[in-house]
Order: structure tokens, then sequence, then C-alpha cells
């Protein structure tokens, strides 16, 4: 039996850059992906122990059973004096989802990429799509109702987080050349709070699934410990400015996964599975693809490496399965080799390793 744990991260007043192959220095997503939290944990690991060490974890991952598996971040925010937690919408429809809703409430669905965990469970897990849905979707707002759409936070998922621009300068090192540019921040809802230990309370941020395929104390101890000192480091980009840094939410390690998490992520009787990581294999099976929806997004990026020596590398780039991808069999994933050309010193990966959760969709 595995082991689950729910990771929050909290930035409090801090901002972040989280940049996206294709997008400049003056957009942000506002959340980080499976690979980059993965790849900035292994940084960070790599940081703290010798070589030897961080190869054996490497070769860990290379087998069929890996030591753990990470979901992507999602946001998470206080509403109404309770935490929502938002999921990627399945790109299937729920069970009781008809042809005419598509028709009529298409649309308005596009433009919900994540859902309210109870409304993602409920959808996905529960009785399906109601009419009460389809009235509310339809009609507006049933805030008369607790466990209506509106009070669940189904349309309040871009009030969790703001961005703002920064001007920046940057200086050529031989000419003292100035080029004027823009960078775009992220940044989380927070407040004043005297009881909090730093005086600030966060109020939203982002939260992440790991997944223990074997109880492993050591291990998750690790874990925890290494994650708590890349938020001291932060992730993402412009960390050389403070951006990034985060607290992980106190006794995460100790503590169970909450019950409603508990009733999500057990081994039910599902049809399908939906991606709550990126993944990538290195060749796809046709019974993985059969009956599939899936969208693809190219990841890239610069490789940040101490045998780099200062240089800047370009990794291959790869093609990877989305969050919100769904499949009638469980998708695994593997570690991608993007090691640029002629770089020597070490391999480069990024994790295609997938988690998934178990969800009913509407039979086409």
């Amino acid at each position: 039996m595995g082991v689950w744990k729910l990771v929050r991260l909290k930035f409090g007043r801090c901002p972040a850059h989280f940049g996206e192959l294709g997008i400049g220095m003056e957009e942000t997503s506002e959340r980080v992906r499976s690979d980059t939290l993965f790849s900035a944990w292994l940084s960070a690991y790599a940081r703290l122990v010798d070589r030897p060490t961080i190869d054996e974890l490497v070769k860990k991952f290379q087998s069929p059973e890996p030591p753990f598996c990470l979901t992507s971040t999602f946001i998470y925010q206080t509403l109404n004096g309770r935490v929502i937690d938002y999921l990627p919408r399945p790109l299937k429809h729920p069970p009781g989802f008809t042809t005419e809703d598509q028709l009529m409430l298409g649309k308005s669905l596009k433009k919900l990429d994540y859902l309210p965990l109870e409304v993602w469970q409920r959808w996905y897990q529960g009785k399906g799509f109601e009419e009460r849905d389809r009235q509310e979707l339809q009609e507006g707002t049933h805030a008369e109702l607790s466990d209506s759409l509106t009070n669940l936070g189904l349309f309040n998922y871009e009030n969790a987080f703001a961005r703002h621009r920064v001007p920046k300068v940057a200086l050529d090192r031989v000419t003292r050349a100035s080029n004027f540019y823009h960078t775009r921040f992220v940044q989380y809802h927070w407040q004043t709070n005297p009881n909090a230990s730093n005086d600030i309370e966060s109020l939203s941020g982002l939260y992440f699934l790991v997944y223990f395929p074997q109880p492993d104390p050591t291990l998750e101890t690790t874990f925890f410990a290494v994650l708590d000192f890349l938020g001291g480091e932060g992730i993402g980009g412009e960390r050389s400015s403070g951006a990034g840094q985060f607290k992980v939410d106190s006794n995460a390690n100790e503590q169970a996964l909450p019950p409603v998490w508990q009733e999500v992520v057990k081994d039910a009787t599902r049809n399908h599975h939906c991606l709550m990581s990126l993944f990538w294999q290195q060749s796809l099976p046709p019974t993985l693809t059969d009956g599939a929806s899936y969208n693809l997004q190219e990841r890239g990026g610069w490789i940040t490496s101490a045998a780099s020596d200062g240089r800047q590398l370009r990794r291959k780039a790869v093609q990877m399965l989305t969050e919100g991808s769904v499949f009638c069999t469980l998708p695994e994933g593997q570690l991608a080799d993007v090691t640029p050309p002629h770089f020597t010193d070490h391999k480069i990966y990024r994790s295609g390793i997938s988690l998934s959760l178990p969800i009913n969709v509407r039979e086409e």
C-alpha cells in the first residue's frame, strides 16, 4: 500500500515567475508543472549530497517503480473560511453530460479549465453531471445552496492570484549598453496575521500530491527536508531577485491525507484515468492511446547545473502529454533524456513519470 501526501506551498508576500516555452519574460504561468517541480527538487538534492548519491537516485527513477511520483502544482485558495483545491478539468465529459448539454454548455465549460475538488469529485467520481448543475450553468448562481457550483468556488479560480509587470534594465557586460524590458510575476493572496509565525497568512498558493509506492519513512523525511531547502532557494525564474521563495505547510510529512482526498485517490472501480502530471513515454502503445483524449505541449528551456560552468545551454525539447488528459489504461511514463549536444558532464533528464487519478466518464 503506497503513501500519499498533500503538500501546500505558501509564498506569502513573495512573487514568483514561472515561464513556459514560447512565453517571454513578460508572461508567467500561475503554477509549476511536474517536470519543473521534479527538476527543481533534484537540483536542490544534488546541492546537498555527493555525486554517487544523486546518480544512484536517478537510476532508481529509471526503474519500473520509481521512489516517488509527483503531480503538477495546482492552485488552492481560502474562500468563505474554507480551503478550496482546484484540479484540471478532464478532457472527457462526466457521466450525465448529454449531447444537448454539449451544444448548450460547451462554450461555458471550455472557460473552466480547473474545477474545485468537490465539483471534480462529484462529476467524475460521484453522481456525475446533474440537473442542478445544468440549471446553474444555464441560469446563473444558486447561492442559496451550500453545495452550489458558485459556493464551491467554480467561478473563483482567477481570483486566487494576480499578475503584475515589473520594469527592468539589463546591461551588456562589454559595451554597458542598456536594454529595457518587463518581467511579469504572479502574486498569491495573503494577509497580515499577528497569530502567524511570521505575521503573514497565505490565503492562496500552490499544492501538489506526492505518492510513495512503498512506505519509506527515511525517504519521506528526506523529500520534505529537500523541499524545505528548495523553498529557501526559490523555484521558477528571477530567483536572484528573491522570487519563488515559499514555505512548506507545517507538519506536511506527518499529516495524513485529508478524508476528501483519501476518497479521491483510493483505488476504486473507475473506467478511466486522468493525468495530474505531465506524461512522457518513449513509445505509446496502441492500448494506451485507443479511446484517449489528450493534449500535447512542448517542454524545453535552459539547463541549471553546477557542471555547466555558467554556460547558457538549452536542453532538448520534448513533447509531453498534459494534465487533464484521459486514458482507458493506467499511464506510467518515464524520464526523458534531454541532454544538449556537446554537454558531456552528466545526463539531463525531464520527468515524464506520471501520476493520475481514477475517474468515470461519459461513454461515447
